[in-house]
């Protein structure tokens, strides 16, 4: 394998926390791995670890809410990524709704979107899941988004192998 740490390094994405539902079922994880991958159609892939409760929710959901957060919710990406939803009931800490489809919503997230999930494919320890976005939102007030370096205290939630 190559040694890509030098260019890995440099990298410094935003975060976002991605939520399921199926059900009564509901998980959420922050995640570092997203991106746009289409322009037309449009397109957002989202990269969720196989070892997560939320991976497993997701695999049988229809669609994810995808939500940024800002630097000031460093609390929300320390539940969503420090606490395992094998343990936790991490909705009892946040304000969230559901929406008519089933979409989870972070209410304190700077923006979101529901994405119907068109693909999945495999990378390795974690899939993809490609996402069409159908609606989104968020709050009018703006401030620098939570990346990568901002949350590096965070210990992850669940094993990493």
């Amino acid at each position: 394998m190559a040694d890509i740490d030098a260019f890995l390094d440099r990298l410094n994405p935003e975060m976002c926390v991605v939520t399921a539902a199926v059900g009564e079922q509901r998980a959420g994880c922050l995640v570092g791995f997203s991106a746009q991958c289409s322009m037309r159609p449009a397109r957002y892939v989202v990269w969720l670890s196989k070892l997560n409760r939320t991976y497993e929710v997701a695999c049988d959901a229809d669609r994810l809410t995808v939500h940024l957060l800002t630097r000031d919710r460093h609390d929300l990406a320390a539940l969503f990524g420090g606490e395992s939803g094998d343990e936790v009931d991490k909705f009892t800490r946040v304000r969230w709704r559901r929406e008519d489809d089933g979409a989870l919503v972070l209410e304190d997230a700077a923006a979101w979107f529901v994405g119907i999930v068109r693909t999945r494919v495999d990378g390795g320890d974690h899939v993809g899941f490609v996402l069409e976005p159908v609606r989104g939102g968020g709050q009018a007030e703006e401030g620098p988004l939570l990346r990568l370096r901002d949350a590096l205290d965070i210990s992850p939630g669940h094993p990493v192998d």
